[in-house]
């Protein structure tokens, strides 16, 4: 899966970690004891230690967004402030400097005195009392937090003021966070999670886990014994290296930025180095690998001297095992792109010497093309023999950067356009769409023919169609028309580009291009044996022109034909066919091939989408992890390349999951975006994510107005959309717009007629059919959705049903129905739908399930004094009141009581806390904890 946003160990500089980090996972569990016990009124201190880079600071930051409820302090310990006294502890009191008046007056001197406020002796005994008491006073009302991260650059003064409170918590709601490198004399003894470098199989996970694409073995080798199973080290090196690196080997290092302050402290590192340690260095730079065959045949055709390698390792730049490695890994990027032209040549052209070229033909080419100088055309033409296997070996990225060499090595005209042509078209497959565009403009128009010509054209209207620009399907249009003369399968296939972005543009686009371009595309002569993009083509252009029963037999031919297919360019395209004839194993088949084929041929373009696509089923299955992992994935390439933001996946995660505000913020959002670039499909798509959080919240007429601008122009998401309607409509009293949209609804899943069309017909339409007639649609409804894979649909199916027992009078039916519900849309994370059950099930005069005594003793003190307070009706303000806390804490601590027990009201509490003797206490029982 993807990575995400988090701390760096030092300076609080943003770094990708990966969400399934084996060092993350480390310290977890003591992090969360060591709240929970702060919280109960049990303080205590705990040590993360570690080397930089293993998830210090990351842990600790989890810590902090963890305490919810809890008062926050953090602080990290600065090297210039090592030799001023107290510093760290002025810093970190620094806000709380008006509660000081509040100590006894030896404690308020002598910590005054400390913190430079008024002038005194400075006892650091009463400090430490001083400081003890000043926490103590923070956490009257909530439980307190302490962070303290690089705690051995904290002035002695402060930690062993620090220290001292750290072993005399006791009952204070406390909790001090340390984060050291090594472990101090002043907080030996104290409790500590010791943070390990990842096993090599980790980082290799790891590794695989960040590279979305195409991975070298022998790179991701280097790259793992280089970091030494540091994943901060591990994250900059896999920045170090270019997409064709990473692919396939090939490719050069990737500059440091300009600003970079790392920078300055490297080239100090260089400094002084003699000739050959500096060309020995290079040499390991320009081969990524780190082959030592290469390396030391190189380092013999440069005639080096072989002291320069003592030297290397001496100084702590090379290290030499089963390879050639950088101990410091930026090094690499730093010493290529330092060292002359004239060097780096030099260092190529003995590099491609020592590939034998029976062996690796492609490396030699590869070097051979970077130690050439000026055009070159046998070079030019080794290295585009090459392209076929690089993209083999490493996908699109790989054969892009054989192209785009070849291209630059060609002298002549015409077979430069057609290189440069070849080499924007890998790279745009691999998702770097501007750098396509440049490599456009090095493609001279006058030395193409007419075809490609058509193909330039073609692939400018993919960059724009990527952008979801308006004038994309137009462009595609006039461009499929030429190619009527020149190539007829070609042709048909831009007349499938162009359905596709028109379907993409929807009600935002020109309805009138849509039928053109799908005529035009029926009236395009066929190969005799059609393959399943012909198939597709008709399929949708029937499906614009004559409607959706005389285009389910294309498209189901179409379908088929693609589940024996493997061709990224269309397997979108037919996920949503797929869709479209409501085909859920063949629809969950397609998504899953179209994601693992994007990976495995890196095609960036299309990953992003597969991604989210496939992240949408598995949300309809109920897998709703499954759905996020996607989701977050899809997100990190995004955010690495310069595609076009993808929101579909989280959109209907969130909107499922029942998270209003979340859901809300991707929609205004996905709005703002689809209104930009005339993406329909996306407006659609934000329209059925608020109409499904709306029916999960009970809010039907919000949904019906979410409804109100539902356009049929918009088909591939309609299928969707048209339950939402006639479910918001039922329910909101509008019986006509719901019977017009069943009857719409009926015509889509007749012409269909699996397990998943025909289980939505028959929970449309028992939603308006009453007595016998109901329920027995609301059963068929039931046992269609559980043949197929659609979890979320069958809860819902299940909810409906009980829904409708219950308004029959038929309690016990209804509570058995409700209650699976409850539990299935429970299990699976969807919040808003397992609330709305659970409110039917207590219309149904059930109420929360009886607790024993032994659940309940798993509340805290502090916990259950305010369960009880709570289930007799008062408020969170009158809690907070009585226990002298604030309405916050009050808050907090309900939601973990609300978690424990299983609950989801207030009104639950007083069933789930029936039986424990604990409760029949004295009202003064609470000042006890206080």
């Amino acid at each position: 899966m993807g990575p995400r946003t988090c701390p760096s160990d030092r300076g609080g500089q943003a770094c990708d970690m990966p969400a399934r980090s084996a060092t993350l996972a480390i310290g977890r569990d003591e992090v969360t004891e060591a709240l929970n016990a702060a919280a109960a009124g049990h303080g205590n201190a705990l040590i993360v230690r570690g080397e930089a880079g293993l998830g210090k600071s990351t842990l600790l930051h989890e810590a902090v967004v963890a305490a919810a409820g809890f008062r926050v302090a953090t602080v990290a310990g600065e090297q210039l402030e090592q030799g001023l006294s107290y510093a760290g502890l002025h810093r970190l009191f620094v806000t709380m400097l008006d509660r000081i008046d509040t100590l006894p007056a030896p404690q308020r001197n002598a910590l005054a005195a400390a913190l430079g406020t008024r002038e005194g002796m400075i006892d650091p005994f009463l400090v430490g009392l001083a400081v003890m008491g000043l926490l103590s006073e923070m956490s009257a009302g909530e439980p307190f937090l302490c962070v303290i991260d690089d705690a051995q650059w904290m002035d002695a003064a402060s930690m062993q003021a620090l220290a001292f409170v750290a072993r005399r918590l006791g009952t204070e709601r406390v909790a001090l966070m340390f984060g050291v490198v090594d472990t101090a004399d002043e907080l030996a003894g104290l409790p500590e999670v010791l943070l390990r470098p990842l096993s090599d199989a980790d980082a290799h996970d790891l590794v695989v886990s960040v590279v979305p694409g195409p991975l070298c073995p022998q790179v991701a080798d280097r790259i793992v014994e280089e970091s030494q199973g540091n994943p901060r080290v591990l994250l900059a090196l896999l920045r170090s290296f270019s997409p064709e690196q990473l692919a396939g080997g090939f490719g050069l290092p990737v500059a440091l930025p300009a600003g970079d302050p790392l920078v300055a402290t490297l080239r100090s590192r260089l400094d002084g180095l003699g000739t050959d340690t500096r060309e020995l260095l290079l040499v390991a730079a320009a081969e990524p690998e780190g082959d030592l065959a290469r390396f030391w045949g190189a380092v013999e055709r440069l005639d080096l001297d072989h002291a320069a390698t003592d030297e290397a390792v001496a100084l702590g730049l090379l290290g030499f095992g089963t390879r050639v490695t950088f101990l410091q890994p930026q090094l690499r990027s730093l010493v290529y792109h330092d060292a002359l032209p004239a060097d780096r040549r030099a260092v190529h052209r003995a590099l491609a010497g020592t590939t034998e070229p029976e062996q690796d033909v492609d490396r030699r080419a590869w070097h051979e093309g970077h130690a050439a100088l000026g055009m070159d055309a046998p070079v030019a033409d080794a290295l585009e023999r090459s392209a076929t296997n690089a993209q083999v070996l490493g996908g699109f990225a790989a054969a892009a950067a054989f192209l785009e060499r070849s291209a630059l090595l060609t002298s002549h005209p015409d077979r430069r356009a057609q290189r440069a042509l070849l080499a924007a078209r890998a790279k745009f497959e691999a998702g770097s769409v501007e750098a396509a565009s440049q490599l456009l403009t090095l493609v001279n128009e006058t030395s193409l023919d007419q075809l490609e010509h058509a193909r330039l054209q073609q692939l400018r209207a993919e960059v724009v169609a990527q952008r979801r620009g308006s004038e994309a399907p137009p462009l595609l249009l006039d461009v499929a028309r030429a190619l009527e003369q020149l190539d007829v399968q070609l042709a048909r296939d831009t007349y499938l580009q162009t359905l596709e972005a028109a379907l993409v543009a929807g009600r935002l686009g020109a309805h009138r291009r849509l039928v053109e371009a799908a005529l035009a595309g029926r009236g395009t002569p066929r190969s005799s044996i059609p393959c399943g993009a012909d198939c597709l083509l008709d399929g949708l252009a029937l499906l614009i022109t004559d409607g959706h029963s005389a285009a389910q037999p294309a498209l189901r031919r179409a379908v088929q034909a693609f589940r024996s297919e493997d061709d990224t360019r269309w397997l979108g395209l037919a996920c949503r066919a797929a869709a479209e004839v409501w085909d859920a194993d063949a629809t969950f088949d397609l998504a899953t091939r179209w994601t693992q084929l994007s990976r495995d041929t890196g095609a960036l373009i299309h990953l992003p989408m597969a991604l989210n696509f496939t992240a949408g089923l598995h949300v309809h299955a109920g897998e709703f992890e499954t759905a996020a992992a996607l989701v977050e994935e899809a997100t990190s390439i995004v955010t690495a390349t310069d595609l076009a933001p993808v929101s579909h996946g989280a959109l209907v995660l969130a909107a499922w999951s029942g998270r209003e505000l979340r859901t809300s913020e991707l929609i205004e959002a996905a709005r703002r975006d689809a209104l930009t670039t005339t993406d329909g499909l996306l407006l659609s798509l934000t329209e059925y994510s608020a109409a499904v959080l709306a029916n999960g919240l009970g809010r039907y007429h919000d949904a019906l107005d979410a409804l109100q601008s539902y356009d049929d122009r918009d088909g591939l998401v309609s299928n969707w959309i048209l339950p939402e309607l006639v479910e918001a409509a039922v329910r909101s009293g509008e019986h006509a717009l719901a019977a017009s949209a069943a009857e719409e609804l009926t015509v889509r899943t007749e012409a269909a007629g699996t397990e998943w069309a025909l289980g939505f017909q028959a929970r449309s339409s028992a939603l308006l059919t009453d007595g016998p007639a109901a329920e027995k649609r609301y059963r068929e409804a039931i046992e269609r959705f559980g043949r197929c894979r659609a979890s979320g649909h069958l809860a819902r199916a299940h909810l409906l049903y009980g829904e409708w027992l219950r308004r029959e009078r038929r309690r016990l039916e209804a509570r058995e129905q409700l209650r699976l519900a409850r539990d299935m849309f429970s299990t699976m994370g969807a919040a808003a739908f397992a609330q709305r059950a659970e409110r039917e099930l207590f219309a149904t005069g059930e109420r929360a399930r009886r607790r024993s005594v032994e659940t309940v003793r798993h509340l805290t003190p502090q916990e259950l004094e305010i369960a009880r307070l709570a289930s007799t009706g008062e408020s969170n303000p009158e809690i907070a009141v009585r226990l002298f806390i604030s309405a916050r804490t009050v808050e907090y601590h309900l939601h973990k009581v609300f978690t424990k027990l299983d609950i989801r009201s207030r009104t639950q509490l007083a069933v789930a806390l029936d039986g424990d003797t604990r409760l029949s206490r004295s009202p003064n029982a609470g000042a006890a904890l206080r």
